[in-house]
């Protein structure tokens, strides 16, 4: 019999550690008939189809306690208080503190508080530890709060505030603590990762950057053996970084970019702070550190005033700098922000460019998967019979008897539509 809350997540990686934190706090009987809706802002859709949710959630259990968290619930509270549907609202910071939890599940469903704080007066990242990930092998760490910059497209700063850094001594001990469970792979995720380190400096010295804490991370805990990166700042991707991807084996060659688009004047426009040069040198000193680096990236379709040649430009250098695991995210306007003023592209506009770059974005991933054929490989097993490559390529296993969460060898033998398939290499 399951105990607990049941939890449903929208959007990041970050939310995805947090869920994990809200199933930890509400994994005990009492919160049975909870419901925890951990939603995403970055786009309407994902607003859409959270409210989607918390509808057929009630129909379905007409008795549980309806909680709405995570960026949208944050930035917004009012909007998921006058649901009919929802019972309580708690903000981003609230949701990771374990006694906001223990009382709103003591409290009838009439006098439910909702509990949002303001999140840009915070300036400490919320302590916790996790042992492990519920059904996962990999496990993701929390290494950073918070947004200081301000793209004009971006609502996120205003769910998250501002930018905060978990100390290495936290990130060591809690990814140590992860090793000792079992875990086979770490994953450090933040909202503005590549900014780690900004807020840590003390009376002497220069602050720490990222690259300083996944050194020390390697140094600290020899027994890890496979460490990614979420997403990064092209921006801001530091020499020690840079060196380490070159050398350490144990740091996966997968990076995940915030690329966002590939013409100079709409990156301006989206107050990026990184040039499409800046992008192609980024990309061509890790390949030459590391030439088995495969890139992942962020892009947007149809922001404001892009037209057909800023969207064939940025076509073409997504296509150059072969980014093989390209997500896509039509443009969508996000009130408060300054792109939502700007002159829009129209839909049906947005959704064709989308296309024609999912379209690019299957070729790209088909071409890095079709390299990978007859390569040998290890992969960490998950459930169902899937894994994934240290590049990051998505595999069926041909030996279904292998055990989730652990490390395997493998041979990659050929490739079926959007997966990989492998064998046990002896």
């Amino acid at each position: 019999m399951t105990r607990g809350a049941k939890i449903e997540t929208f959007g990041c990686r970050l939310n995805s550690w947090e869920s994990e934190v809200i199933r930890e706090h509400t994994s005990q009987p009492g919160f049975d008939e909870m419901v925890v809706i951990n939603t995403c802002a970055v786009t309407a859709e994902a607003e859409r189809q959270a409210r989607q949710l918390i509808r057929k959630t009630r129909r379905q259990r007409p008795d549980a306690k309806i909680v709405v968290t995570g960026c949208a619930a944050q930035i917004n509270p009012s909007a998921w208080q006058a649901m009919a549907e929802v019972d309580a609202v708690i903000g981003n910071h609230e949701k990771l503190n374990a006694d906001h939890w223990r009382r709103l599940a003591t409290t009838n469903s009439d006098a439910l508080p909702s509990l949002i704080g303001d999140i840009m007066t915070v300036r400490e990242v919320a302590p916790h530890m996790l042992g492990g990930f519920d059904h996962h092998s990999r496990a993701f760490v929390q290494i950073q709060q918070g947004c200081d910059h301000r793209c004009t497209f971006c609502i996120i700063p205003y769910g998250r505030g501002v930018s905060r850094s978990v100390p290495t001594p936290q990130v060591v001990a809690q990814i140590r603590k992860l090793v000792e469970s079992g875990v086979q792979e770490v994953v450090l995720t933040g909202v503005d990762m590549s900014s780690w380190g900004r807020d840590l400096a003390g009376g002497q010295g220069a602050a720490p950057v990222l690259g300083q804490l996944v050194g020390a991370i390697l140094r600290a805990i020899p027994e890890l053996p496979r460490l990614r990166l979420s997403s990064l700042d092209p921006a801001e991707v530091d020499e020690d970084l840079r060196r380490l991807i070159g050398e350490e084996a144990r740091l996966m060659p997968h990076l995940h970019l915030s690329v966002q688009h590939g013409d100079a004047l709409i990156l301006k426009r989206m107050k990026r702070r990184h040039s499409p040069e800046d992008l192609i040198r980024l990309v061509d000193d890790l390949r030459q550190r590391r030439p088995d680096v495969v890139f992942g990236g962020d892009i947007i379709a149809g922001f404001p005033t892009e037209d057909n040649a800023a969207h064939h430009r940025s076509m073409d250098l997504m296509e150059a700098l072969d980014i093989s695991w390209l997500h896509v995210f039509p443009y969508s306007a996000r009130e408060g922000t300054p792109a939502a003023k700007m002159p829009a592209v129209a839909a049906q506009t947005i959704r064709e460019r989308a296309a024609a770059l999912r379209e690019l974005a299957d070729r790209q991933a088909q071409r890095q998967m079709d390299r990978m054929i007859g390569q040998d490989d290890e992969v960490v097993m998950e459930t169902g019979g899937v894994a994934h490559t240290r590049q990051f390529g998505k595999v069926k296993m041909l030996n279904p008897t292998l055990k989730a969460g652990q490390l395997y060898p493998v041979r990659i033998v050929k490739r079926y539509q959007h997966f990989l398939e492998a064998e046990l290499r002896i």
